[in-house]
């Protein structure tokens, strides 16, 4: 019995040491397209709301007001430090950005459509994207997306991906990609995330919801593939794979991804929820659940 319980000790001994490492090491981060629709109505109110809920790692992304929600690299960097936020790092596009023929414009949360302006993209504009994530200080440039509907779209993507790579690795930063579900079906034969997976150095940004949409397993990705992932993107699914859900409140097994964290090489995770009703809400929920549940 003396050992049964000794070794019982142990194992809480080291769970307990794993969560106080990843607590030490991984602080709660959001990406700031969650507040796409009301974000530039008021950067200054809703960036302090987000540290209110106990957020104090930051992606950004697109912004209605242009550059970086209206500022520029360094002045969205101190706004962000005296907030007690760390920007980690920053969304662009691959390519200039199309919705296919027939596609409704985005909608906001009360369903009016979503004017967005014209967005520099890897493709034209790659050396002043990298060079102002570099004067930001962000440890990450991330490619939202990127055309993959043909193998030519895709091997244009390729060769985009890894000049921007070379010339972030020369600017002293990291570069990444962002899947949503597309890149897992195939295109003429190919599946576009293994192409990139094998025709470039990159590294990956795991959207977790996505991929799953997609029919990927991510702990299978992870060990496949291991220290490819350092940024993942952390939101939920409902049962019919359809719509997005605040963590802990869907059907993804969150608690099996997060113990694989070290072989995915994980360094950073971004909670994101895609136009949802109540932002705030959305992410308070998320933030509840990761660290009270999964205690990250």
């Amino acid at each position: 019995m003396k050992s049964g319980a000794a070794a019982l000790g142990a194992v809480l001994l080291a769970d307990n040491t794993n969560a106080a490492f990843f607590k030490a090491h991984h602080a709660v981060g959001l990406q700031l397209f969650t507040f796409f629709t009301s974000i530039d109505d008021d950067v200054t109110g809703t960036l302090k709301k987000i540290a209110g809920v106990g957020y104090r790692e930051i992606e950004s992304a697109f912004s209605k007001k242009g550059g970086y929600y209206g500022m520029k690299p360094k002045e969205f960097s101190k706004m962000l430090d005296g907030m007690g936020l760390s920007w980690k790092s920053h969304h662009v596009l691959g390519a200039p950005f199309k919705l296919p023929p027939g596609t409704k414009m985005p909608a906001d949360a009360n369903g009016n459509p979503i004017k967005i302006p014209p967005m520099r993209n890897l493709k034209d504009n790659m050396q002043e994207l990298v060079d102002e994530a570099a004067e930001g200080g962000v440890e990450f440039l991330v490619c939202a997306n990127t055309p993959t509907n043909s193998l030519d779209e895709i091997k244009s993507s390729v060769e985009v991906l890894n000049k921007t790579d070379e010339a972030c690795r020369k600017a002293g930063i990291g570069f990444a990609y962002h899947n949503h579900d597309m890149e897992f079906h195939e295109v003429e034969g190919k599946i576009p995330y293994e192409i990139f997976l094998s025709e470039t150095k990159m590294k990956m940004e795991l959207d977790l919801a996505w991929a799953t949409k997609g029919g990927k397993d991510p702990v299978e990705l992870f060990r496949q593939h291991p220290g490819r992932f350092p940024l993942w993107h952390v939101k939920d699914l409902d049962e019919k794979r359809e719509s997005i859900l605040p963590v802990g409140s869907g059907t993804i097994d969150y608690k099996r991804i997060f113990a694989a964290a070290s072989s995915a090489g994980m360094k950073h995770f971004f909670v994101e929820h895609d136009m949802p009703k109540d932002a705030l809400a959305s992410i308070t929920a998320s933030y509840k659940y990761l660290t009270k549940v999964l205690n990250v």
